[in-house]
């Protein structure tokens, strides 16, 4: 009989930042109960991933296994945690267990699934006051200072001996909304031992101790006060204590606040209504700013990282619900530009100074900090928990790579699992118990795609090498009624010969016509492929790139 074993299954997050999914598992090999910590989304490019609205990991595994779910728990509200909740819910049809703040996010991704919300999402108290039986697991939600309130990290005990699960966090004992790092309540969390600490990686590779969020107000204050404009500032919708301590500098300087963009009120709201934050100041609608003295207005915006569709991009676009940008307003990115970011958000700092708009962003790191543990705060919790593994999580593999060798520097061993990678942690060491296919999932407008179905990648090729349509019609009697025609898409009108492409090749099929034989005149798959290749090498010949080709042959009867 098969010995029960205690598992670890990174699905996503394990090797890239973003789209997190962690799986634990115990019981007989194969018949393991589970657990699924996280469900969030990465957010697509143009280059890699033309027209995705989302990516988050594929849960094939999982959901061939739904029936051994014992529950899906949430961290926090951050969307590469929650962002997927909605999207894959209806494939995986556990219980949702989340603290209140991130269970009113997550409620609000469940409405448009049809999910039986009061059924299925469970609001949980944080440990010790709560602790949740699921299966073999029990499980506690340990609060944690972070850059979004009520983050958790989590205790859960096992047959095999107790994990931690940092969950993203930071040090921070002045967050000015939300917990402060409780060192007690962590030390009291690893009394007993500690198999092993799964730890937020991000900030391997900073090597100052982390600042508190509360640093930031007398910076944001003066340069607020300072501003003869309107004002203008965005950062992460979700970072409420950030968005405090705007509205408040704001307030100082005797400016009225407008919040734009749904992610930025809803966050608010949410806030509000837990009773996480309190003394917001009134702010009033966009119709009342447009009617305010621009020295007396402050806007709270969304589209810290350049998103196309968010305020700041509407804003540098021109104007954004009436209100528009002047000449010598002041426009402050409190926020950190996600590696990958970059040239949106340039794009929009560019077409701000166009209009004569003062930038102001966090260069300097005087208006940001960030929400994540920085290498000596790793330490300090490595230190507090003293775990007897080191499972870093939350990174791209250089980050996991580096965190394997600070564990190791305070002689704590390290083990680098990366995304499809089960451990089995039943034992005094990791071993590898197999490899799981993951991958991920795409969002493309209302339908979930895989990665390797091919449709990504034909619309780059698309966007890489333009489209022809060639259109063939065979008569009754076998032969072709006139010669080919096509369109194009994507390509240059004229050639190098200064004839147009279109004339060209169709010149080419009707020669190529001409060459066949009626073995191949009837047999629609060989002749598609002769046209096909015939237009890429005549296209090619004229403007050097080989199209996609889609050929359409129409047999009368």
């Amino acid at each position: 009989m098969s010995q029960e074993r205690l598992i670890y299954l990174p699905l996503g997050g394990a090797g890239e930042i973003g789209m997190n999914a962690y799986v634990y598992g115990y019981g007989k090999p194969g018949e393991e109960r589970l657990i699924v910590v996280d469900l969030g989304v990465a957010f697509p490019d143009m280059d890699t991933t033309p027209g995705v609205d989302l990516i988050f990991a594929d849960v094939a595994w999982l959901e061939a296994r739904r029936d051994r779910i014992e529950g899906i728990i949430i961290t926090h509200a951050h969307e590469d945690h929650i962002g997927a909740i909605g999207h894959l819910w209806p494939r995986l049809r556990a219980p949702i267990y989340a603290r209140k703040f991130t269970g009113l996010i997550a409620a609000g991704k469940l409405e448009d699934t049809g999910a039986p919300i009061k059924s299925v999402l469970n609001i949980v108290e944080p440990w010790p006051a709560q602790t949740i039986t699921m299966g073999p697991f029990s499980v506690g939600f340990l609060p944690i200072s972070h850059s979004i309130p009520e983050s958790a990290g989590l205790i859960i005990d096992t047959p095999k001996g107790r994990i931690l699960h940092t969950g993203d966090f930071k040090i921070d004992v002045n967050p000015v909304v939300g917990e402060a790092f409780d060192e007690a309540l962590w030390s009291r969390a690893a009394e007993g031992g500690v198999k092993a600490l799964m730890c937020d990686s991000t900030n391997i590779f900073s090597p100052h101790a982390g600042r508190s969020e509360s640093t930031l107000s007398t910076e944001i204050e003066n340069l607020i006060a300072s501003a003869d404009g309107m004002v203008v500032a965005t950062t992460f919708a979700s970072n409420v204590a950030r968005l405090k301590t705007i509205a408040n500098a704001a307030t100082a300087a005797g400016r009225r606040i407008c919040l734009l963009g749904r992610a930025m009120r809803r966050m608010v709201e949410a806030a509000l209504e837990t009773g996480i934050l309190t003394d917001f100041p009134a702010v009033i609608s966009p119709e009342e700013a447009a009617d305010m003295p621009r020295h007396k207005l402050l806007l709270l915006v969304t589209g810290s990282q350049g998103e196309r569709r968010a305020a700041s991009a509407q804003l540098a676009n021109g104007s954004y619900l009436g209100l528009k940008l002047k000449e010598g307003d002041l426009f402050l990115f409190s926020s950190k530009t996600i590696p990958g970011n970059e040239r949106g958000v340039i794009r929009i700092m560019n077409m701000l100074s166009e209009k004569g708009v003062d930038i102001v962003d966090d260069a300097g790191g005087r208006y940001h900090v960030s929400g994540h543990a920085n290498r000596p705060d790793l330490q300090r919790m490595h230190r507090i928990v003293n775990p007897k593994l080191v499972v870093p999580m939350h990174g791209e593999h250089r980050h996991l790579r580096e965190h394997v060798k600070l564990a190791e520097e305070s002689n704590i061993p390290g083990f680098l699992a990366v995304n499809g990678m089960m451990l089995d942690l039943t034992g005094d060491r990791p071993q590898v118990a197999e490899y799981i296919d993951t991958g991920r999932t795409y969002l493309d407008g209302s339908v979930q795609i895989g990665a390797m179905d091919g449709v990504v990648r034909d619309r780059i090729r698309m966007a890489l090498n333009g489209h022809v349509t060639v259109t063939l019609i065979i008569d009754e009697h076998d032969e072709p009624l006139g010669d080919p025609w096509c369109e194009t898409m994507g390509l240059a009108e004229l050639g190098r010969g200064n004839v147009p492409v279109v004339e060209a090749i169709e010149a080419e099929l009707a020669k190529l016509l001409r060459r066949l034989d009626d073995k191949t005149l009837l047999d629609d798959d060989k002749l598609e492929k002769e046209l096909r290749k015939s237009t890429r090498n005549a296209v090619n010949a004229e403007i050097g790139h080989k199209p996609e080709v889609t050929v359409i042959i129409s047999r009368l009867v």
